[in-house]
């Protein structure tokens, strides 16, 4: 897409509710970050990380053969700064989600929080076995005080490795102390990028690199997997549960309420707090039917898994939300939050509300959140809102929702295929091998104005589940899928291939799995890793026929969570720009891209490659898949080889006549 070009709402999203509230901005002459990136032109220096800011005898820009920066730097040495230094704040961003998450538990393991209980014991005693952590003849305190200790410690440690990587599969361990890549801190590593790439320090890109893969892998298997594994403790484990998504869950009669942002204390005490008889009086009272609570982004996710509060859109529906005039309160967080909301909001009533002591926007109010005191400051903020509901003015909430199935945890996966008795990841495998799966997929991550919205998401899902693969999706993207009915099986059954739809009947589940917000890319890992255990599809996980992708990519947290995917042993591919991109005209920035694909490939076992073609896309990842069936010696796949599944069969037979339905059965 070139920039300054004027697109339609049509050319700006594939989403029916997203282009009706883009002609209302147009009515209402406001601008969205769609119109926004219309006009900004994007830096093509910048866009290929080719300018060093590094120091103040800069900014450096390269852009012929030869050319440095002052200080000698060569453009493969900026590039790979550039990179890790995306890496470094990815990580931090997720990590430091992890760490106020694993302090939460201790504050509510001793008993100092407000509204919070431990919700799945069992998790939390099946992790603190897996640490040597004693839990026989103790109480759940007592054990998540333990727990959390431990967990607090993986942050700051400065020696060792951290302790959540024992998670991963020998195999994969060994690959990253044979490379010295194994994290000994999470905080340790993130700091350390920073030093490296000061100026005057390390200068040869490949080494660069490699601390980036130890970074994110500090990140992916240990700030995220801890914050996943706290928020599963704290508010439960998720399983499948019925819920909505899109614009139009918003209520014309109920006090609307969005959450946005990451961190799950704070939108689940939301929840809490709604449902609260004296809150729901008070709305009342205030002439509203009741309260309505629906999420955007990550903490969208958060809470549709758990509860199944409606999801009203992805990162680039967080200004078109409140353009409906419906929401009296967005609460927000840390993470992916528009500045420009704030400027949306005064042509509304809607009171925009920063609750994070890391997070201020100027011109918001700030009511600082504080577990400590939780269900009192959600209470308060919920009246708040309520008091609002009175300076409505015109809405128009667009009549577009679609169900949704999300909550695939690691542990109900395992449950599903095997029941309570025997959970097993056996029929998984067995699927994959016998082709009726052809592979794996995980669709991740953003929403990028600078393309057309949610449209790679779904493309690209659609087309390899006409292919057999099973997807699983997180964040942005699952809400991309959802929109269009591929999280619900029987509505979305109708798009795969007649192996996956056989295999999906069968299990009872989804052709796309919904497994949580972009922090819990982690419980992919925790899959993948399990299917490995399970064993017949390689003894690494970079032997299984999978792909990682993040289509609509935009933020440094992607980065981390590719180059973590990558070093896990998984083949990625981001569309969009690519932050590491090769110029002709300066023969240095050919260096980085072939160390990020067939460099990493021959480290690792991965390649991390930035392709902008669909079709591109969709082949090289059949192609990967296909090309690792044949190394584990599985049978080529064969699409005609699975017919319809019993289920179909045994539909169509059911609508027959008697004497027909007898001829149909036995000839």
């Amino acid at each position: 897409m070139m920039a300054g070009k004027k697109r339609t709402p049509e050319e700006y999203s594939i989403d029916p509710a997203s282009q009706e509230m883009l002609l209302r901005a147009e009515e209402l002459g406001l601008k969205t970050a769609f119109s926004r990136a219309d006009e900004m032109k994007a830096c093509p220096i910048g866009a290929d990380n080719l300018c060093c800011k590094i120091c103040s005898m800069g900014p450096c820009r390269i852009v012929k053969e030869g050319q440095t920066g002052i200080c000698g730097a060569t453009a493969d040495t900026i590039q790979a700064r550039n990179f890790i230094r995306m890496v470094a704040a990815g990580a931090a961003a997720h990590s430091d989600h992890g760490r106020d998450m694993a302090v939460t538990l201790k504050e509510v393991a001793n008993g100092e929080t407000q509204g919070y209980v431990l919700r799945d014991v069992a998790k939390l005693r099946d992790l603190a076995s897996k640490y040597d952590i004693p839990i026989e003849g103790r109480s759940p305190s007592e054990i998540a005080n333990d727990l959390a200790d431990l967990y607090i410690a993986q942050f700051g440690q400065q020696q060792g490795v951290v302790v959540s990587l024992s998670r991963a599969p020998k195999s994969r361990q060994k690959v990253w102390e044979k490379l010295g890549i194994l994290p000994r801190g999470v905080d340790r590593e993130i700091v350390e990028c920073l030093h490296r790439t000061h100026i005057g320090d390390d200068q040869d890109a490949e080494h660069i690199l490699d601390h980036a893969l130890r970074t994110a892998i500090g990140d992916g298997w240990g700030g995220s997997l801890i914050a996943t594994d706290v928020s599963d403790i704290l508010f439960g484990s998720p399983a499948p549960i019925l819920g909505e998504v899109n614009l139009g869950v918003l209520k014309d009669d109920q006090v609307n309420v969005v959450v946005h942002g990451h961190e799950p204390t704070l939108s689940n005490m939301i929840v809490v707090a709604s449902q609260i008889p004296e809150i729901i009086d008070y709305a009342k009272e205030a002439g509203a039917k009741g309260i309505n609570i629906s999420g955007i982004c990550c903490t969208a996710n958060e809470v549709l898994m758990r509860q199944g509060i409606p999801a009203a859109g992805n990162f680039l529906q967080q200004e078109l939300a409140i353009m409906t005039g419906a929401v009296e309160a967005m609460i927000v967080d840390v993470q992916c939050i528009m500045q420009a909301l704030v400027g949306i909001a005064e042509n509304f009533h809607t009171e925009v509300i920063t609750t994070s002591k890391k997070v201020k926007i100027k011109g918001a109010t700030h009511i600082e959140f504080d577990e400590k005191k939780a269900l009192d400051i959600a209470k308060d903020i919920l009246r708040r809102a309520i008091d609002n509901y009175e300076n409505r003015g015109k809405i128009q909430i667009p009549d577009h929702r679609s169900p949704v199935v999300p909550g695939f945890s690691h542990e109900y996966i395992n449950y599903a295929l095997g029941g309570s008795y025997r959970s097993s990841f056996r029929p998984l495998n067995d699927a994959v091998m016998s082709g009726r799966i052809r592979g794996l997929a995980g669709i991740v991550g953003c929403n990028n104005p600078r393309g057309q919205h949610d449209n790679l998401h779904v493309e690209i899902a659609r087309e390899l589940l006409k292919n057999d693969v099973l997807l699983v999706e997180t964040g942005c993207s699952s809400i991309a899928s959802a929109k269009v009915g591929l999280l619900v099986g029987e509505a979305g059954l109708d798009q795969v291939g007649p192996g996956l739809r056989e295999i999906c009947e069968a299990i009872g589940i989804p052709p796309v799995l919904h497994m949580g917000s972009c922090v819990d890319n982690s419980r992919i890992l925790t899959v993948l890793s399990q299917v490995v255990e399970e064993g017949g599809l390689g003894e690494d996980i970079s032997e299984i026929p999978v792909v990682g992708l993040a289509p609509e990519w935009m933020s440094e947290k992607a980065i981390s969570i590719a180059t973590y995917v990558v070093a896990s042993g998984v083949y990625t591919i981001m569309s969009g720009t690519a932050p590491v991109a090769s110029n002709p005209k300066v023969p240095d920035s050919l260096i980085v891209p072939e160390l990020l694909s067939t460099g990493w490939e021959k480290k690792v076992g991965a390649k991390l490659e930035f392709i902008n073609d669909v079709d591109t896309i969709v082949s090289k990842t059949l192609a990967h898949i296909d090309k690792k069936r044949a190394e584990l010696g599985l049978p080529a796949y064969d699409p005609e080889a699975f017919g319809e599944s019993g289920d179909s069969r045994m539909l169509e037979i059911e609508s027959l006549s008697v004497a027909d339905r007898r001829e149909a059965i036995y000839g």
